[in-house]
């Protein structure tokens, strides 16, 4: 082999790789904002407090889970 194919073929490989790493981050990025439930989950206990989000200006009510102690949002 020639040191031109086993670049190229580096190059391949680094190319797939990087693409894999894209596919896999845009999947799985930072999940916790992306609102795509409209319901509340179960175990979420209601609070008083409000938020309004900064990006559409739309209150939210916020949602607690004693157990996980995650919050949940949910457009008032």
């Amino acid at each position: 082999m020639t040191a031109i194919s086993i670049l190229i073929g580096w190059q391949a490989i680094s190319f797939i790789v990087l693409v894999v790493l894209f596919i896999i981050s845009w999947t799985y990025f930072d999940k916790r904002y992306k609102k795509s439930e409209t319901k509340v989950p179960t175990g979420y206990i209601w609070t008083e407090e409000i938020s309004i989000d900064p990006t559409t200006g739309k209150k939210e009510r916020v949602y607690y889970n004693p157990d996980t102690g995650e919050r949940f949002y949910k457009e008032e």
